[in-house]
């Protein structure tokens, strides 16, 4: 008997082996969830403004659902809509990046953002130290690999580490800003 084979016996005399074709298709518990969140998922996943249309067939609903999805979604201030026709939506990376800082600021303290902070900020030193420059764009691949004897790969995942950090600091920084200065007294209208 094989490995694979399923024993006679395997099954009592009134069970019987699953039928595979009544179950679902792992592509449709791919796309499952709500409208609302398959509709977020493609928002989310915007690079370039794009039609309603082609949201709509991302998001597996049809167009007026997601027109009326993507009008909520531009009053919260997740999507601008573009001008023109077809209508276009684009992500408001402003948005998602107030988010994040927001997020940040409400699951860790000030120190813990400040030292985060420097933490980052030594790591894009030490890149800066590394490749002699001031931003990842001033190195050139093929100098970094001749110069440092690194792999193309290896120089690759340390311009884009450090651009990466770059735009952590951003944030972390944006989100170390929100917080009144230790010892300081807030405004009346803050308290």
């Amino acid at each position: 008997m094989d490995l694979t084979d399923i024993p006679d016996d395997a099954y009592g005399n009134e069970d019987s082996p699953p039928d595979f074709d009544e179950l679902e298709s792992p592509a449709s518990l791919l796309k499952g969830g709500t409208i609302r969140e398959r509709l977020l998922d493609v928002v989310v996943g915007l690079r370039e403004p794009t039609k309603v249309s082609t949201v709509a067939e991302r998001a597996s609903c049809d167009t007026e659902t997601a027109r009326e999805y993507l009008q909520w979604f531009e009053e919260m201030g997740m999507v601008t809509q573009q001008s023109g026709r077809p209508v276009r939506y684009a992500r408001n990376n402003g948005y998602f990046q107030w988010r994040r800082v927001d997020r940040i600021r409400r699951d860790h303290s000030e120190q813990e953002i400040v030292s985060a902070l420097a933490d980052v900020l030594e790591q894009i030193e030490a890149y800066r130290t590394q490749f002699d420059a001031a931003h990842p764009d001033d190195v050139s691949l093929i100098d970094a690999t001749r110069d440092q004897t690194l792999t193309t790969e290896a120089a690759w995942e340390a311009l884009s580490e450090w651009e990466t950090l770059k735009r952590h600091a951003a944030v972390l920084d944006a989100a170390r800003q929100e917080y009144p200065l230790s010892g300081s007294n807030p405004d009346p209208a803050d308290a």
